[in-house]
């Protein structure tokens, strides 16, 4: 059985791109290996140092984590900062990382230009709090995007130079989770391929939207003209309501707009009333689910202590051996 490790941050709702990107395949590895998923409040300091509420923020991530299908009893589904054990491997590792290759990394280079006010000593050190997380569990498969690969191969760099600085074959080297080409690819309703938490959320469909806000951002998605002549190309930005439409409405709905828009008699506000009423059915459940969860404080907190338990547990073990690797272990 292999052990998986991935984490998000607690700096916004879940949105339907996440979850059927990571979050669908969790639920499913969640069956098949040993998972320790983590919500990452370290790490969102890097790029929100002073958040107004992270308690609230990480109760939120972890209760739409549980109402989209995560199963604490079968994962383990734990706060980074519950496990302080997390922070003493991250010092260890950046003992022995070098500040010529944390400053070659892309995102700190973009984050940098992005918060110039900012550098902090955390966004440098970020990839090595990654592989910290990632290590502390002896993880051997992590589910990445793109933008993280340069991540895990530098995860991959400190774990074995803590091999070959100490000469052991402690800690395994971990590789990317191939999700295969299964991932339904979520657009935004703002035209751009990829549906995210950028534009305040207004181009995003968030698991907690309720239904009136979820018909709003449809109604406002952008559109054109309209088809100028038979069978042309559908555009980005409606092509994006077509792939939402594939997502949550019936077939034969899917079929007639696109039957529509092929005879050029398509009518974008028939279309988007359409797409808000399937959609609100659609996500209905789980906006029901986490109203559930939410009004469940006992059993949040049961589970954060779950959670915190099971992960300290597999990462006491790592540091102690990491302990007696070193030497620090004088008794």
């Amino acid at each position: 059985m292999e052990t998986v490790v991935s984490g998000i941050r607690p700096t916004g709702h879940l949105h339907l791109g996440n979850y059927f990107g990571a979050l669908q395949n969790f639920i499913r590895m969640q069956n098949e290996h040993q998972c320790f998923f983590f919500i990452a409040d370290y790490h969102s300091l890097t790029t929100h140092p002073t958040p107004k509420d992270l308690k609230g923020n990480v109760r939120n991530v972890l209760i739409e984590y549980l109402a989209a299908g995560l199963d604490p009893e079968k994962a383990t589904l734990y706060i980074q900062s519950d496990v302080p054990e997390t922070a003493e491997l991250y010092l260890i590792l950046n003992m022995n990382a070098y500040l010529g290759e944390l400053q070659r990394v892309t995102s700190f280079k973009e984050k940098a230009r992005m918060q110039p006010d900012n550098i902090n000593a955390g966004l440098l050190t970020y990839p090595t709090l990654m592989a910290a997380d990632i290590i502390l569990h002896k993880a051997t498969k992590v589910p990445v995007g793109k933008d993280q690969e340069q991540h895990l191969e530098m995860t991959r760099t400190f774990a074995n130079r803590f091999n070959r600085l100490y000469n052991v074959e402690f800690f395994p080297e971990p590789v990317a989770y191939n999700f295969g080409e299964e991932l339904v690819k979520i657009p935004g309703l703002d035209g751009s391929p990829k549906m995210s938490k950028s534009d305040n959320g207004n181009s995003a469909i968030f698991l907690a939207d309720e239904s009136e806000i979820i018909r709003k951002k449809i109604m406002k998605a952008v559109t054109d003209a309209g088809p100028t002549e038979p069978n042309m190309a559908v555009p980005q930005n409606i092509q994006n309501l077509f792939s939402l439409m594939k997502v949550v409405s019936e077939p034969e709905t899917l079929k007639f707009f696109m039957d529509s828009w092929n005879d050029t008699s398509i009518r974008y506000g028939d279309m988007k009333k359409q797409l808000a009423d399937d959609m609100v059915n659609f996500m209905k459940p789980f906006r029901e689910k986490i109203l559930e969860i939410e009004a469940q404080k006992e059993y949040v907190d049961k589970v954060i202590i779950m959670g915190r338990e099971k992960a300290r547990a597999s990462a006491s073990k790592t540091i102690k051996e990491v302990r007696d690797i070193i030497g620090f272990n004088n008794i």
